[in-house]
């Protein structure tokens, strides 16, 4: 297919305003650039009941989340989101429309978790903080007017691959229990190097550049690649997860290994929705008010989670 011709002018128009790759910025700048193209883009009119900031304990110190509460009566089930941006950047404030909509239009209760940053807080730290709070969520439903037999855990990319890291942690661990995993364009290997990446190495918003970059800060030389909490591809053992929702995009470095991640899931016996979004790019997902595509990934996000909540 070829590239969606809105996606094609939204990339036109981020090139006339002048926007630097991620890689050629320090990972402060990064993190403001991404934050300053988030705040151009419309946010999330969908209505919830309230949206509150707090804290919850982690392995080193206080982790801050967001509390999106829907509108009626609970106990509501509850989805874990993780986001994405490479372990580099994304805050709390560049996904709270995804949050919101998810909140509004699944009727859940949404916790949005603002995990530890590299190059601060390099592997393990985000996964660390990840699970801590997926623990912390499942022990205090009461609190949150949530149903602790209703978790779920999400998110894309970066974020991705730490909702895939929490399902196999609370596999191992005995819990928590969750009734599903929302994987959008996850990143879950390290070191290998796709078609895709090699398809997809420039133009399309993240860039081969980028993945490196971001890797680099995330997890450096020193780190073993097999490890299944960086990359959890290589898991030897994939089986007794949640049903998996895996979306991927045509022009995305990331597609392949999304892709092989939802046949390994499949193979082991996971119950998967898995499709690529074809015409679309890595980050489509974030500008779902702004990009069709991105709407028709939350769409159909919407629907899978109300049928595994309600399952």
């Amino acid at each position: 297919m070829p590239l969606d011709a809105q996606i094609a002018g939204f990339l036109q128009q981020l090139e006339a305003a002048g926007a630097q790759p991620f890689h050629a910025l320090p990972p402060v700048e990064a993190r403001e650039a991404f934050s300053k193209l988030n705040a151009m883009l419309p946010g999330s009119s969908a209505p919830v009941a309230s949206i509150d900031n707090r804290s919850v304990p982690g392995p080193a110190g206080e982790i801050p989340v967001r509390v999106y509460t829907p509108e009626g009566d609970g106990p509501f089930p509850v989805l874990v989101y993780i986001h994405g941006g490479g372990f580099v950047i994304g805050s709390l404030d560049d996904y709270e429309p995804v949050c919101q909509e998810l909140c509004s239009r699944v009727g859940c209760v949404v916790v949005s978790v603002d995990y530890r940053l590299a190059p601060e807080h390099p592997f393990p730290a985000a996964p660390d903080d990840a699970f801590a709070a997926t623990q912390w969520v499942a022990g205090h439903c009461v609190e949150l007017n949530a149903d602790p037999t209703r978790i779920a855990v999400g998110g894309d990319s970066a974020g991705g691959n730490l909702a895939a890291v929490v399902a196999l942690r609370a596999r191992e661990a005995g819990g928590p229990a969750l009734v599903g995993q929302l994987l959008i364009y996850p990143t879950v290997q390290a070191g290998e190097v796709t078609p895709s990446i090699e398809e997809n190495a420039e133009g399309y918003l993240l860039t081969r550049a980028d993945m490196e970059y971001f890797f680099n800060h995330y997890a450096g030389q020193e780190t073993d690649l097999n490890n299944p909490d960086l990359a959890p591809l290589r898991s030897d053992n994939l089986g007794g997860l949640p049903p998996a929702w895996v979306r991927t995009c045509e022009f995305d470095p990331l597609r392949d290994e999304g892709e092989a991640y939802a046949q390994a899931l499949e193979a082991a016996g996971v119950p998967v929705s898995a499709r690529r979004i074809d015409g679309s790019i890595h980050g489509s997902w974030s500008f779902f008010t702004v990009l069709a595509l991105g709407g028709v990934m939350m769409d159909e996000a919407v629907e899978w989670l109300k049928s595994r909540f309600t399952a």
